[in-house]
């Protein structure tokens, strides 16, 4: 005799964007904590660092939210 003790409803997409998440975040965490050693280092160039600061951050967060709709785009 079988018994099911739980059953897994779903897509896998949502848990594939779920692992992929960590890379953005990763990402993100990387560019601001390098360009806030950056700035310390040289404050004079603050603006130019910070300018491509929010530039890598955007392409970060692009990559974050191509991955949030692709499970819907590709999923079943």
């Amino acid at each position: 005799m079988s018994q099911t003790l739980a059953a897994v409803t779903g897509s896998i997409a949502s848990i594939g964007y779920g692992i992929a998440a960590f890379g953005p975040g990763i990402g993100v965490g990387i560019i601001f904590g390098k360009g806030t050693e950056a700035i310390a280092r040289q404050p004079e160039a603050a603006g130019l660092i910070r300018a491509n600061q929010i530039l890598g951050f955007a392409f970060c967060e692009a990559l974050a939210l191509i991955g949030l709709v692709m499970p819907f785009v590709y999923g079943k």
